[in-house]
């Protein structure tokens, strides 16, 4: 084993590589080591030994603010805004900002932040001049991070916020596209059905091969290495690799995961049955699921050290 360095190892990695993999400080002490402090790497060293679960999605990521969600008919858009703190997030002049922005890319189009913020106020000016303004009456920084549109021919766009703060917004928003010609009685719950399995299983493609390429060659070097130390025949050990890229692809697909509502049939059976019951085909298009702070590493303060510190050098 490297030596440990705290050049290498400091609490602070220590303490979110427990965190993120939930494995004992002296295996996350080691990992750090042998992998030069490099966090990313040494989650992966410890799945590779065995000593650690999947790598935890947006769970331990965090960032304020809110995620809106607008839907009409056969459209749909979904944006993240994010605030500095969660006190923001209640403010009634913030939400009705998110709500409104999320209106004008449902209407407008916008299919990415630079477009949304572009596009056209309800009040006037820009959206960019509503968030200035917004910077500017409630004194803390606020940015437009992402927006995502659905649409369908035919059939509908289906919405569901978890974890409401108002009424279409929230921690996660998730859109579920479903073409079809059966009506909104069929369409509407069917969507909030899957919509809601969707925010707690959180799918990474709508199928298998829409993984993403990095992610299973990522997967598939830990697999290797996991099945390398079994001591195993070649042959076993390429067939142990391709059993457990099968298993991730299905588990992390949403058409062939298990709906969380029953635990045991895939959802595209659950589309499939519900089209069958209503004498129409229904096709789960495409998705969306936003959930706040997803990707954003937010920097934690030590608030007594800074006050010793201000003190110190007053």
């Amino acid at each position: 084993m490297k030596e440990v360095t705290m050049s290498v190892v400091t609490a602070a990695t220590v303490k979110e590589l427990r965190e993120r993999s939930g494995a004992g400080m002296m295996d996350c002490k080691t990992a750090l080591a042998e992998t030069n402090g490099d966090l990313e790497a040494a989650v992966d060293w410890l799945r590779s030994k065995g000593l650690a679960a999947a790598a935890k999605k947006s769970s331990r990521t965090a960032a304020e603010g809110l995620v809106g969600v607008a839907t009409s008919g056969t459209k749909g858009a979904v944006v993240e805004v994010n605030s500095e703190t969660d006190f923001v997030a209640k403010n009634e002049q913030f939400q009705d900002f998110v709500r409104n922005v999320t209106q004008v890319a449902l209407e407008t189009g916008a299919d990415s932040a630079d477009a949304l913020l572009a596009a056209t106020y309800p009040a006037g000016g820009t959206v960019q001049d509503a968030l200035t303004n917004n910077v500017a009456t409630i004194g803390e920084n606020q940015n437009v991070r992402r927006v995502k549109l659905l649409n369908v021919n035919e059939g509908a766009v289906v919405s569901y916020v978890h974890n409401a703060a108002a009424t279409g917004l929230g921690k996660i928003g998730v859109l579920v596209a479903l073409e079809s010609s059966a009506g909104a009685d069929v369409l509407e719950p069917l969507g909030k059905q899957i919509a809601m399995h969707i925010a707690a299983a959180f799918p990474l493609a709508l199928n298998g091969e829409g993984l993403d390429a990095n992610t299973i060659a990522r997967e598939r070097a830990i697999a290797e290495e996991k099945a390398a130390e079994s001591g195993k025949p070649a042959d076993v050990v390429a067939k142990m690799v391709d059993g457990a890229i099968a298993k991730y692809r299905k588990e992390n697909a949403l058409l062939s995961q298990l709906f969380v509502m029953d635990g045991k049939t895939p959802v595209a059976e659950v589309v499939a049955a519900a089209g069958r019951e209503a004498g129409a085909t229904i096709t789960l298009t495409d998705y969306a699921r936003f959930q706040l702070g997803e990707g954003i590493e937010k920097k934690e303060t030590d608030f007594a050290a800074e006050v010793a510190a201000a003190v110190g050098g007053a």
